[in-house]
């Protein structure tokens, strides 16, 4: 089938591209360019422009009309930079996203995979969370990403959008074939700051947030890697109609991660025994809007979408180091 992939040119639109053409798809990327590369696009059929020209929207729906599914991913996503910005992060995340939606409800282009964030969860004594779990968004970031959960939930009521929303865990490393990966020249992201500091790029990894409620005091993540993330989005465009058929509603959440909550100093841990060596560290106070963090309770996606994570974390942090060796060939830089 054909997908429509807003913020293809991602690190994860691109690899969830990738993903799909493994399974014999098609995906059409529809992104900004204001922070994916359009390296990472390829060959594939392209429109650059932003979500929220409708115009634009209804020259692909012309152009493919054999679109099936939109899987919308593109978004501001970096916590800090939302509390530093909060105008940009509504404007792009929740209205630019209500004139999409409402533009493919008018299109009949009815099924959307919507990207969400774990970051909504409060925070629970055991940090397991489930889809049913109290919501505490801590950053105008995850609150943008509840909004559109709930704009969905209220529109797949009244229209004839159907919506699956995938709230992400924490994804790290790169596709199989190491042609995309973290792009930023210094990512916020955690694992491309381990990285660079065990590359020597940067004087240390800061720990920020070393008082935290948690079994060593850091904060609890789940780390995916990147690739089952697409692997998983794959089944929910494969499976969508099943999938709403056996919860039978309009719409549904679904946690994707690995189902084990690792800390960020075990992550070190495990990143030094990858990397072979030891990285230096410094210790911080937590970033403004960053949370306590949680841990996929699983049972959901295995259950709907008959998909469960195959790569261990050495794996995602051994695919990070070799697309650190290899960046500089795609992107220009290291």
């Amino acid at each position: 089938m054909k997908v429509l992939v807003t913020g293809g040119a991602g690190y994860i639109g691109s690899t969830t591209c990738k993903a799909l053409e493994q399974s014999g798809h098609v995906p059409v990327v529809l992104d900004s360019l204001l922070t994916g590369p359009r390296a990472f696009v390829g060959d594939r059929a392209f429109y650059e422009g932003d979500i929220a020209d409708r115009a634009l929207v209804r020259r692909i729906a012309e152009e493919h009309p054999d679109i099936d599914t939109t899987i919308h991913m593109a978004a501001r996503i970096v916590v800090p930079e939302s509390v530093e910005k909060p105008y940009e992060y509504y404007r792009d995340n929740v209205a630019k996203s209500l004139e999409l939606f409402d533009e493919l409800d008018a299109l009949g282009l009815g099924r959307v995979l919507f990207s969400s964030s774990a970051s909504l969860y409060a925070t629970k004594e055991s940090f397991e969370v489930t889809e049913e779990d109290p919501l505490a968004p801590q950053s105008p970031y995850a609150r943008t990403k509840l909004m559109m959960e709930q704009v969905l939930q209220d529109m797949a009521g009244a229209t004839s959008l159907r919506a699956i929303v995938l709230r992400y865990f924490n994804p790290i490393g790169s596709d199989p074939d190491l042609e995309t990966g973290i792009y930023a020249r210094e990512p916020s992201h955690v694992l491309g700051q381990l990285v660079m500091a065990a590359r020597g790029q940067k004087d240390s990894f800061t720990i920020t947030g070393v008082d935290h409620p948690t079994r060593d005091g850091t904060g609890i993540r789940d780390y995916i890697h990147v690739w089952d993330l697409a692997r998983a989005h794959v089944r929910a465009v494969e499976r969508f109609d099943d999938v709403l058929a056996a919860v039978d509603a309009p719409s549904t959440i679904i946690n994707v991660g690995t189902g084990e909550g690792v800390t960020v100093r075990e992550l070190v841990s495990s990143f030094e025994r990858v990397f072979g060596s030891d990285v230096p560290t410094a210790e911080a106070a937590p970033r403004p809007g960053d949370a306590v963090g949680a841990y996929a309770n699983v049972d959901k996606s295995r259950r709907l979408l008959d998909w469960s994570t195959e790569l261990t974390l050495d794996d995602a942090i051994a695919s990070a180091l070799a697309w650190g060796e290899k960046r500089k060939e795609i992107l220009g830089y290291e």
